[in-house]
């Protein structure tokens, strides 16, 4: 597929060793990294320099995680999504004036599926931000980015249990991601209830974070169908206890199986992403 890099097709090897890939491509482009191991898990920072932050504007740290599940070739879950990280942050290097970005390559999301949200590798980071006092960040998890053509903004997290400080800040970042989403697909938007993300991770710390995925927009339209007709699927969705399986986006039912292939991927998504992260690297908001 001639928008995927060959790089890409080693990346979902069956035995592919996806942090010594990530490593080596990331030196390989001059991109300097630090490896941030957290009880078992192997996250890779980005280390931009010094003249890329500005404190007058608000910190904005992408959450992208790069593992897979047992025996899928996690071609949208996640490695699309990294790729087009990774092509963000050669353009990145392309900047003359602050962005403000933090970019971590996650490790051991799919264990937050396996068991609950402690148990996934970001909660680590989490902590981490909590115990030094990044509670104020523009979280993103960008997650399954790599099949269709509307930006889903997810809504998990509006009903989270926490205080008004917490809900204020998260409403003010979901609000602010949607205006990203209006601003790069005007036509092509939606919020929805999207099972949990690295997001999780960070709601679970009292730390706001909304994840971003997309979808073709007939099972984007169809997801909001079945959200709107039954208020009790939005609760299975998150609880990932949806009895009627086809009642799910089909891109959603790929995930964690063998289709989940090269062949499922839309170019339409990567050039949507890449209008996304551009505009979020150029979006300057107060810090308070």
């Amino acid at each position: 597929m001639s928008f995927l890099l060959p790089e890409f097709y080693d990346f979902i090897a069956g035995d592919a060793d996806r942090y010594s890939f990530l490593k080596h491509w990331l030196e390989a482009h001059n991109i300097p990294c630090s490896l941030i191991p957290i009880d078992g898990s192997k996250h890779i920072y980005i280390n931009f320099p010094p003249q890329f932050y500005d404190p007058r504007f608000r910190m904005k740290t992408i959450l992208v995680h790069y593992d897979r599940a047992p025996n899928s070739p996690g071609a949208n879950d996640n490695s699309a999504a990294v790729f087009q990280v990774l092509a963000f942050l050669e353009r990145l290097k392309t900047f003359r004036t602050a962005h403000n970005m933090r970019v971590f390559f996650t490790d051991g999301e799919e264990m937050g599926a396996l068991g609950g949200v402690s148990d996934q590798g970001a909660y680590g980071i989490a902590a981490r931000f909590k115990k030094i006092g990044i509670m104020n960040d523009d979280v993103l998890a960008i997650d399954g980015c790599g099949r269709g053509d509307v930006i889903v903004i997810s809504t998990t997290g509006r009903k989270s249990p926490g205080t008004e400080i917490f809900k204020r800040r998260f409403n003010d970042l979901y609000e602010r991601t949607i205006e990203l989403a209006q601003q790069v697909s005007p036509q092509k938007w939606v919020t929805a209830p999207v099972p949990y993300s690295d997001n999780a991770a960070f709601i679970a710390s009292g730390i706001p974070a909304v994840a971003v995925t997309m979808l073709p927009r007939e099972e984007a339209t169809a997801l909001m169908r079945n959200v709107q007709r039954d208020k009790s699927f939005e609760n299975a969705l998150l609880n990932h206890s949806v009895a009627n399986t086809d009642l799910l986006p089909m891109t959603w039912r790929f995930m964690h199986t063998p289709f989940d292939t090269p062949e499922s991927l839309t170019s339409e998504s990567f050039e949507l992403m890449e209008k996304f992260l551009d505009a979020l690297a150029r979006q300057k908001t107060v810090a308070l």
